[in-house]
């Protein structure tokens, strides 16, 4: 039987510190989620190893070192709202639920969604939810969120998204311009977001978050 206690482990040991990510709840949070839980069945012993694992489509789990680097420049608390959208089997969700008050998770496909669900519930993260509808959208119902963070590529983001986030919240998109990538994080003040560089990463882009889609509020 795989010790998949172990490679969490060494996952932690290996790809989350030596990237500079320290803090106590996001190291605890990926010590504690079974990663394996969160991709399919034929991807288990791929669950801990470097680099992106793919879903089909535009779809993927993106590294652990992004996620986490991700978490650690939004720096979440635990009385805040978290909007986290293509989570595929909610792995990111997890993490991010044992340092929020509520995530709401966002899916498009509903046996996905169905699945996340399940998943997370068995993961007893009781402050996730998974909304089912277009990622582009968000979950108006469930928000103005503190915190929003996109798991997948983008070129453009939605002012749909933008508008649910609160002022002086936080967002994380890694944008994607040709073979290059970068995680920028976005900072909300009078309606309007500043970004800044925060890391290079690389994932697939979504298709809803692609320069030939337009977006409206």
């Amino acid at each position: 039987m795989t010790d998949f206690a172990t490679r969490r482990r060494t996952m932690v040991d290996t790809q989350i510190r030596p990237s500079d990510v320290t803090k106590f709840p996001i190291i605890d949070a990926m010590l504690t989620v079974q990663r394996e839980n969160f991709v399919p069945d034929a991807q288990r012993e791929a669950a801990y190893a470097e680099g992106v694992i793919d879903l089909g489509g535009d779809r993927c789990l993106p590294e652990p070192r992004t996620l986490a680097k991700m978490l650690d420049a939004l720096n979440i608390s635990n009385d805040e709202a978290v909007l986290d959208i293509a989570p595929a089997l909610g792995y990111s969700t997890a993490v991010a639920a044992r340092m929020a008050q509520l995530v709401v998770a966002v899916e498009e496909d509903e046996d996905m969604a169905a699945e996340a669900q399940t998943i997370l519930m068995e993961a007893d993260a009781d402050n996730a939810i998974v909304h089912v509808g277009p990622l582009a959208q968000g979950a108006t119902e469930h928000g103005p969120y503190d915190v929003i963070m996109i798991q997948g590529g983008v070129e453009q983001v939605p002012e749909a998204l933008i508008a649910q986030l609160k002022d002086h919240g936080r967002i994380a998109c890694l944008f994607v311009e040709g073979e290059l990538g970068t995680v920028r994080i976005g900072h909300k003040s009078g309606g309007r977001v500043t970004w800044r560089h925060a890391f290079n990463a690389n994932a697939p882009v979504l298709q809803p978050f692609s320069a030939e889609c337009a977006f409206s509020l």
